[in-house]
């Protein structure tokens, strides 16, 4: 159901940061999770239903993952104490200490919808499996020997170590930042921090046809909407009840929204209702809207201690993006490149050439 209210995207700490997204740092994806992260998709967190698509990109998964280095061995994989088997599939098992290894790889959002939702993790262990499957298959028909593949993982084996190195000569000092510099970030950033008015809503939401396209399916969808109407307006009406007979779950509970994440179209009717009242049926392109105000939180200024790890994380990871770029700038420096323009430019040629 796509309710198109808004999006309902947390507000996070914004302060000046980009990372670039390079070759090496795919490679490293690959490299870190090893042979037995071939294929394997970590769980997106959830969309709510009634949130319209962010704006921003959202953190990428870790990439599928690759043999890092041709194999001979055997393909059965070490064998584990049955008491400790969680999964298992032909003769791949999987440990409590093999899953536990991935659920640390994933990042802080990947992490969380695990939290928020246990089946996701469920689906993980079921990757692994095919994982696992796929990489006896690989290793039994020695496909990782074929030349092709083997230069091919040389170069994402070469490309990880690479990352993996300036990750290592890139990291800042485990004292960083010290309390003073988290306070300067803080107070320069205050405006960022400012947490906008929120609504607690509860939604009863009725579908129309895209478009307009099938206008007995919106008469129809506008003597729902009357009816509804008529049922909140009864003594003593439940608006839970009421949504939950139109398919709602949670009484049509939405949570709590930030202001600036509803659609004006729904902010206009909310900022003027009381606490528990009822608005009129509001259409959007999508449907029919009625919603009812639970409750509304004032604007206000998160604190340093509400926002100091995500604070920490982000400034240290630009620290350790300055030092990236400084080491490699101090090494070119020291061993300049010298790059056959001429020769480049004909290479580069020819394979146009043969491409046409």
């Amino acid at each position: 159901m796509n309710t198109a209210i808004g999006n309902k995207s947390s507000k996070s700490v914004s302060i000046k940061s980009s990372k670039s997204v390079s070759i090496a740092a795919t490679a490293l994806a690959l490299f870190s999770l090893g042979a037995e992260g071939l294929a394997q998709t970590a769980p997106a967190a959830p969309r709510p239903a009634h949130a319209a698509p962010a704006k921003s990109k959202p953190a990428p998964a870790p990439a599928a993952a690759a043999p890092v280095a041709p194999a001979a061995q055997d393909p059965a994989p070490a064998k584990t104490a049955s008491s400790d088997v969680v999964a298992r599939v032909g003769d791949a098992n999987l440990s409590g200490d093999d899953i536990r290894a991935y659920v640390a790889a994933l990042g802080p959002r990947e992490q969380a919808a695990l939290a928020q939702d246990p089946a996701l993790l469920s689906q993980a262990v079921r990757m692994l499996l095919a994982n696992r499957l796929v990489l006896q298959e690989v290793l039994a028909k020695k496909w990782d020997q074929q030349p092709g593949v083997a230069a091919q993982l040389e170069r994402v084996r070469q490309s990880a170590l690479v990352e993996l190195y300036l990750e290592a000569v890139s990291a800042p000092p485990a004292n960083y930042p010290s309390d003073d510099e988290l306070q300067a970030t803080y107070d320069a950033n205050r405006p960022a921090m400012v947490m906008p008015r929120q609504f607690q809503l509860a939604q009863i939401f009725i579908a129309i046809s895209k478009d307009g396209a099938d206008k007995a399916a919106d008469d129809k969808a506008r003597k729902s909407v009357d009816e509804v109407q008529r049922q909140l307006k009864a003594p003593g009406a439940d608006f839970g009840a009421v949504a939950g007979e139109t398919g709602a779950k949670n009484g049509g509970d939405l949570g709590w929204l930030a202001e600036t994440q509803l659609r004006p179209e729904i902010r206009t009717q909310i900022i003027g209702l009381a606490k528990g009242a009822v608005s009129e049926p509001i259409r959007l392109d999508d449907g029919w809207h009625i919603l009812k105000l639970i409750d509304t939180k004032a604007s206000y200024t998160r604190t340093l201690p509400e926002v100091r790890d995500q604070l920490v994380q982000q400034m240290r990871s630009e620290r350790a993006a300055m030092l990236r770029r400084a080491y490699l700038a101090d090494l070119l420096k020291q061993n300049p490149p010298v790059v056959n323009e001429l020769a480049l430019s004909s290479l580069l040629n020819g394979q146009v050439g043969a491409a046409r």
